[in-house]
């Protein structure tokens, strides 16, 4: 459309009126991750051994690292974009302004391990598990057992030393959570966005979660070795990829996401410290996958969409705020060629643009 001498491109990210998801593209992204998933984890499975393998520790994050293979997969057959045209709208680089960057980054790390803790607490409330925060007895008993005697210091400061180290373990944790979200929420949402927000975050949630069956399949996570184990990650991924993905929308920026990532692996130990002595945890129920943790998402979504926080419409997403709306990384989608006259424009009508 053209308003005087001002062109606007169609085919925006956010479900432009013309414009379609890249499904031959979505669909290779698609195949590579899934299949150098289960190649990557073949091994456990041929041998019988499972993750008790002592392969596991280095094939699990390995796998991590998957989507991101399928990103450069996708990337380098496309055979259009620039490194720095990539890297904007994967939104690793050129991230203007830095400060909201930098400010949904510190958000992500304070954040996702207190809805954590919220989901532990909602577990306790629903009878899931029984804590003890005022002794910590389930955490003390386990380090007596580990050391074979008495602390040397309190409980307590064991347990704050461990709640102040999340930081640092959010920052190790991001390095293996970026091969994971530059292909989730760096590729994979941006090239969804066309179908409307809400349908690209639930897809994006739920690809995640069904990539995870190599292991899950094993018992990770849920010690369900099965298809019920595969649906609960699923369901956690979804929700917890909602906020994940608003992280990725709203600062436009990938590292939100990644520090999201990392942040929820770092924490997710977090019921071992205030579990009561003797109780079992299921992780089904407690812990950041389980029921009391879906609850806790499920309120900060529905915070997000009652607070408008949650964008129906996203412009300048990978563009480092340039105000271009082309779709991130997809096949090149032309341009509306402009208007003969003003008139024109102006007879198009609302569904115009």
């Amino acid at each position: 459309m053209t308003a005087g001498s001002r062109t606007v491109q169609r085919g925006g990210p956010a479900g432009a009126d013309d414009a379609t998801a890249a499904w031959p593209t979505i669909a290779v992204f698609v195949l590579v991750a899934f299949g150098l998933a289960w190649a990557v984890e073949l091994s456990l499975w041929i041998t019988g051994s499972g993750l008790s393998s002592a392969f596991a520790t280095v094939l699990v994050p390995a796998m991590m690292f998957t989507p991101l293979v399928a990103t450069l997969t996708v990337v380098f057959l496309q055979r259009q974009h620039a490194t720095r045209a990539v890297l904007r709208r994967l939104g690793i680089w050129l991230l203007h302004p830095l400060k909201r960057t930098i400010g949904f980054t510190a958000l992500a790390v304070l954040l996702v391990p207190v809805i954590l803790l919220a989901g532990i607490g909602l577990a306790a409330a629903l009878g899931f598990v029984t804590l003890d925060i005022v002794h910590l007895s389930g955490f003390s008993a386990a380090l007596e057992a580990a050391i074979g005697g008495a602390l040397p210091v309190s409980v307590w400061t064991i347990a704050t030393l461990q709640l102040l180290s999340i930081p640092i373990g959010t920052a190790v944790n991001s390095m293996l959570a970026f091969g994971e979200e530059v292909g989730w929420r760096g590729w994979l949402l941006p090239a969804l966005l066309p179908l409307g927000t809400w349908p690209a975050l639930i897809i994006t949630g739920v690809l995640w979660g069904a990539w995870h069956a190599p292991i899950i399949l094993l018992g990770y996570n849920f010690d369900e070795p099965n298809l019920v184990g595969v649906g609960l990650m699923i369901v956690a991924t979804t929700l917890i990829g909602v906020l994940v993905g608003w992280l990725r929308l709203r600062s436009e920026s990938l590292w939100p996401a990644v520090v999201a990532h990392g942040a929820l692996n770092a924490a997710d130990g977090l019921v071992t410290l205030f579990a009561a002595q003797g109780e079992s945890v299921d992780p089904i129920l407690v812990g950041p996958l389980g029921l009391g943790s879906w609850i806790a998402f499920t309120i900060v979504v529905v915070v997000l969409v009652l607070t408008r926080q949650l964008p129906h419409r996203v412009s300048d997403l990978g563009t480092g705020g340039t105000g271009s709306r082309s779709a991130p990384l997809t096949p090149d989608r032309r341009p509306a060629p402009p208007s003969r006259s003003p008139r024109s424009a102006h007879n198009r009508g609302p569904g115009g643009r």
